[in-house]
């Protein structure tokens, strides 16, 4: 019975060591997740909670979160916004 909780301990351990926060609680991963922006593509946008919970809670599901691209928010709100400059109009009303 012993070696059966050492062993049941174990493998629990395993399986939590590799997954993460925003794995286990973030839902299903969509595609836009997965894949990085293209070159002239704003940056994804992070998920606040689950890397500050990997910060705190175990580093190396960091990297897990970063690797399956379950940090970044879903689609919608994933795309950070970029910052347009406005130029002064050159044309006087007359």
């Amino acid at each position: 019975m012993k070696r059966l909780f050492t062993r049941s301990l174990i493998a629990l351990t395993l399986l939590s060591s590799l997954s993460s926060c925003a794995t286990i609680f973030g839902g299903e991963i969509t595609e836009a997740q997965r894949t990085p922006p293209k070159a002239g593509e704003p940056k994804r946008a992070v998920r606040a909670v689950p890397l500050i919970a990997d910060i705190l809670l175990f580093l190396p599901g960091l990297a897990v979160d970063f690797i399956t691209g379950a940090i970044y928010k879903p689609e919608g709100n994933g795309i950070m916004p970029v910052e347009k400059k406005v130029e002064p109009s050159t044309t006087t009303n007359q």
